[in-house]
């Protein structure tokens, strides 16, 4: 049998996890993805996934790959390997892709997605996957701020002090927000982002809605390059892996 390699698409609820990427003393999706696939095949799998998101944060549409000497057919793999999976992670899909595929640097865009639930009354069935932040926001002059961050920038102002690579330079394609009853939704579309970048976003547009800073703020924030001049983090909760396109 030739050496296979997959690209995996999955979905997971990331509030039991402490992220994405294998930690020694914390569990992670990566972990126990590659546990199942591992015990499936009989010998240990390597996964490679295309975003490492932050403990609690969630995707739809997280994308990996790994490479497999098996006599399973690709197209069963997904319901395979989902059998031994727990019940908030699944694969939805496996394909097989050429061997000099790569998962990450092979990334055309990504979409994020972060919800926020405004009404009073705590939604305890969502409350695992929204910010509960019961206070009026005006969506208008959000959008208005947000069209400061589409383009291509160095986004360090929104970018964790524990992101150590060498460029903070990224395209954002789109930065809309998304008034739906009591729930607002954050849609960023870029080429690659930050560690925490989306939720550093999220949290000074939140600033902006209530009324704290003006929209031009957001773009003086931009400028400075600075971490403390942008708005505080939003909890990961909220935050959604929706796609990932090659």
């Amino acid at each position: 049998m030739a050496i296979r390699k997959i690209k995996l698409t999955i979905a997971y609820d990331g509030s039991s996890y402490h992220g994405w990427q294998r930690q020694a003393n914390n569990l992670t999706v990566e972990e126990v993805l590659s546990d199942a696939i591992s015990a499936l095949v009989g010998q240990e799998v390597k996964v490679q996934g295309a975003s490492r998101t932050d403990a609690g944060v969630s995707a739809l549409g997280q994308a990996a790959t790994i490479e497999i000497d098996s006599p399973i057919p690709t197209e069963n793999l997904a319901k395979a390997i989902t059998d031994r999976l727990p019940e908030d992670i699944v694969v939805s899909e496996a394909v097989k892709v050429p061997g000099d595929f790569d998962v990450v640097s092979d990334v055309k865009s990504k979409l994020y997605r972060y919800t926020i639930f405004t009404g009073k009354v705590r939604p305890v069935l969502e409350i695992r996957n929204v910010w509960h932040l019961p206070v009026k926001v005006n969506t208008e002059v959000m959008n208005e701020a947000a069209k400061y961050l589409v383009g291509k920038y160095d986004f360090k102002s929104f970018a964790s002090a524990a992101d150590t690579r060498e460029s903070s330079v990224r395209t954002v394609f789109r930065c809309e927000v998304i008034r739906e009853g009591e729930r607002i939704y954050f849609d960023v579309e870029g080429d690659g982002f930050l560690y925490n970048m989306v939720r550093n976003m999220v949290g000074t547009l939140v600033e902006v809605g209530a009324g704290r800073w003006n929209p031009e703020r957001v773009k003086q924030a931009l400028e400075a390059k600075d971490r403390t001049k942008a708005g505080s983090i939003a909890p990961p909760q909220g935050l959604c892996l929706i796609w990932v396109k090659y």
